[in-house]
């Protein structure tokens, strides 16, 4: 009855740092997808790509900021992670 006692405080104990692991790894992968990336690094520009502009973009937050992108952009604008606002 001991070694069944302890079988089960063992898989209860390796399920319960099973379950803590996840909810680490998912609260960082939250915090990393919260953070902005640089204007360089999505080859922003301050003028439009054909049709696409910030002002026409999902990502876009008027009046001059964005979801995705850090600092100021330009409604006029433009970078590689533009999506089509519907």
């Amino acid at each position: 009855m001991n070694d069944n006692a302890n079988v089960c405080r063992r898989s209860l104990l390796k399920s319960m740092a099973l379950l803590v692991g996840t909810a680490v790894v998912s609260v960082s992968r939250r915090a990393v997808s919260a953070q902005k990336v640089s204007q360089a690094s999505v080859q922003y520009q301050d003028k439009p790509k054909s049709d696409q502009q910030c002002d026409n973009c999902v990502h876009f937050e008027p009046p001059g900021s964005c979801k995705i992108v850090e600092g100021s952009v330009s409604p006029k604008g433009w970078c590689a992670v533009w999506a089509k606002k519907n």
